[in-house]
């Protein structure tokens, strides 16, 4: 099958590329001629393992441009999956989403399927039904196909889908995005056909649970703190229950990234335009805000004045495995000691140039993350990459000119830093740390 994939970021390219990686032939689109010309040359413009080798082996069925109309009128499925971000009163921003309908509309002339394959807002598709009647386009039909990736393992989540959410209305669109679908997935019953509300619903749902369980986590972790209990016996405790997956109960210092933030904000607002507060997910939302500043305030109470002290942090991005910084507690956290008048040398395997254009604040970026310590106050880690898990533990002490840590990943264990001499302070494991928080 020839297919479109309009757009080429994180979502557009992996998906063009694990499509035509299964034999289709695949025109991935972009306006952006630099990303296309790195594209053409074999360069990779984002950083997701393993995509690099499938981008490659795929060359034969794989092309790159930034002729929408010619993608268009070419293949009879395109996928739409250019950016959404979220806009300054929290709903998305829908305007490129509906400058690839536009093209659609004037450039179809046959039978075409539009595949919202970026997350959008709940109504998107009915929307955008409208404009295809009302440009005398009938014959395309919208098709809600929301993404599941995860970003640092998104290649093994796309060829090893666990479930393919469609909605769409004719079962030709159905036979078509079978045919799409089937190599990914162990059965053609993981594939979920619904309607189009349904499908865009769906996705928020998915992210929004995922959201409010890190957020629970998160908030039993500063109660732990508080009353001395040991998070990771309480995790291990609730989760035994078979009525509880213990999957994303991981204490930590807030999600961010492209999706959780974004989808949580978007269907907030969602409620807020019918009339529904939505006050479960509303409370998650600022849970996480609050969380983020978890490590600033725990730095700050050992500390006190931070005026002219330097730190040194472990890690920038979101998470592991990306080079993503989006809504990264990293940034909320430098931009706190800054503001206090610290001073910050970070090192992140991946993400530093990108941390240092997501923030305004001045920080040091390191090559190594033994460099960011020496003759730091403390180290604070931030991203559990896992070149943090098993450092040099003498030489850290040695650089730091206190030993303490302050660890919001939770990846060491609390007596063997004892053992080793550290003060350590984590997430809901206060029980073990020499000083408690107040």
């Amino acid at each position: 099958m020839d297919i479109a994939v309009i757009g080429t970021g994180y979502v557009g390219l992996v998906a063009g590329a694990c499509f035509a990686d299964s034999g289709h032939r695949v025109i991935c689109v972009d306006k952006d001629e630099k990303k296309i010309s790195m594209l053409n040359n074999g360069q990779v413009p984002i950083y997701e393992p393993g995509l690099y080798d499938i981008i490659y082996r795929s060359k034969p069925r794989l092309t790159f441009t930034t002729d929408v109309d010619a993608a268009i009128e070419s293949c009879q499925v395109i996928f739409s999956a250019v950016g959404t971000p979220e806009g300054p009163d929290g709903h998305p921003i829908m305007d490129f989403t509906y400058d690839v309908a536009k093209s659609v509309a004037e450039k179809a002339k046959d039978k075409k399927f539009l595949v919202l394959k970026s997350t959008v807002p709940i109504g998107t598709a009915k929307h955008i039904e409208n404009l295809f009647k009302e440009a005398g386009q009938s014959h395309v039909e919208v098709v809600s196909n929301p993404e599941f990736l995860r970003e640092g393992c998104a290649i093994d989540d796309f060829l090893n889908a666990d479930r393919v959410v469609v909605g769409c209305k004719s079962e030709e669109a159905r036979k078509a995005l079978r045919l799409i679908y089937e190599p990914f997935v162990k059965s053609p019953d993981n594939i979920l056909f619904m309607d189009n509300t349904s499908a865009e619903m769906t996705k928020y749902a998915a992210n929004a649970f995922l959201a409010t369980k890190i957020s629970f986590i998160n908030e039993l972790s500063l109660l732990a703190d508080r009353v001395g209990a040991d998070i990771d016996e309480v995790r291990r405790g609730f989760t035994s229950d078979n009525r509880i997956n213990p999957s994303f109960f991981r204490p930590g210092i807030g999600y961010g990234g492209s999706c959780f933030p974004k989808d949580v904000a978007a269907i907030i607002k969602k409620g807020e335009s019918v009339d529904l507060p939505m006050n479960v997910i509303r409370s998650v939302h600022e849970a996480n805000d609050l969380q983020k500043v978890a490590l600033f305030e725990r730095v700050q109470t050992y500390f006190k004045d931070l005026k002219g002290k330097q730190f040194a942090i472990w890690g920038l991005s979101f998470k592991p495995m990306t080079d993503d910084v989006r809504e990264a507690p990293s940034l909320k956290l430098i931009e706190r000691l800054v503001e206090a008048g610290a001073r910050v040398k970070a090192f992140d395997p991946i993400a530093g140039a990108q941390a240092q254009a997501a923030t305004k604040a001045d920080f040091e970026l390191c090559d190594s993350a033994m460099e960011a310590t020496l003759d730091a106050e403390a180290l604070i880690i931030v991203t559990e990459w896992n070149e943090f898990k098993k450092p040099d533990f003498v030489a850290l002490k040695q650089n730091l000119k206190n030993p303490v840590i302050f660890d919001g990943r939770n990846i060491y264990n609390p007596i063997s830093m004892n053992e080793h001499g550290f003060t350590y302070y984590c997430m809901g494991r206060q029980v073990y740390c020499p000083t408690p928080l107040s």
